[in-house]
């Protein structure tokens, strides 16, 4: 009876091992699944944030497009719209435009003012036309009821 218990003690506890090695395995797992990719996107963002120059053209965190003006020691200044600037931090700056993006982006622009034009002068006579006669058709073959009497004739 007393050898059956050795017996059992020794079975329990050979799985210890797989524990102790799960136990150990987790934090490597997160640490080159979560913390390792984590610091190396901020180094990448804070060496984007190091390297800024006058002109660049910039998206802010909050998705506005801007040229750099000026830089300060902690501060930016960016030109949102001709004539106007704003002082930001320059972690609001969340990447650099490249500049054969921001031509394109910029000759898109003039692109579509081109057209915008042509859009304004649709006619509309059609398409007003055919909600007239819809309405009409609706207006007869609807009957309105007012109450309980209203089916009845008046006397």
């Amino acid at each position: 009876m007393g050898s059956d218990m050795i017996l059992a003690a020794d079975n329990a506890g050979g799985g210890g091992g797989m524990s102790l090695l799960f136990l150990l395995a987790v934090p490597i797992i997160f640490y080159f699944l979560l913390i390792r990719p984590q610091n190396k996107r901020r180094r990448e963002q804070l060496q984007m944030q190091s390297s800024l120059e006058p002109g660049a053209k910039v998206i802010t965190t909050a998705g506005m497009h801007a040229t750099l003006v000026a830089i300060d020691d902690d501060g930016i200044e960016l030109e949102i719209a001709p004539g106007v600037t704003a002082r930001f931090l320059k972690q609001a700056v969340m990447q650099v435009v490249p500049e054969e993006t921001a031509d394109e982006l910029t000759d898109d622009d003039d692109d579509d003012d081109a057209t915008d034009g042509a859009a304004a002068k649709i006619d509309l006579a059609k398409d007003d036309a055919r909600a007239t006669a819809d309405a009409d058709d609706a207006d007869e073959t609807r009957s309105v009821s007012t109450g309980k009497g209203a089916d009845k004739p008046s006397a």
